[in-house]
């Protein structure tokens, strides 16, 4: 696929110096070990969840286990879907 200029991003460096740019949002979608590095390390604006209506016994975190003070959250939207799924974003405060 054709994904135009794309710059690969090797450090959380990387990502905090293009953040400070004028460009656009910078999205992660599905990585839970880079959302704890990003989360960890205050790099993150906004969370954009999906809920759905089941409980696992099991599974990769979200949000790392590093001991940090807590972050509040502010919800911003949020709409419940006929099968129960939820959709939740929530802007990080600061």
């Amino acid at each position: 696929s054709n994904w135009g200029e794309t710059t690969i991003l090797r450090s959380l460096d990387d990502v905090a110096a293009l953040k400070a740019t004028e460009g656009g949002p910078v999205i992660v979608h599905g990585s839970a070990s880079l959302n704890q590095a990003l989360s960890d390390a205050g790099l993150i604006d906004r969370y954009h969840l999906l809920v759905f209506p089941l409980l696992l016994g099991a599974g990769k975190r979200l949000f790392s286990a590093t001991d940090k003070d807590t972050q509040k959250l502010e919800l911003v939207e949020h709409e419940v879907y006929a099968n129960g799924l939820q959709k939740q974003v929530f802007d990080v405060v600061r």
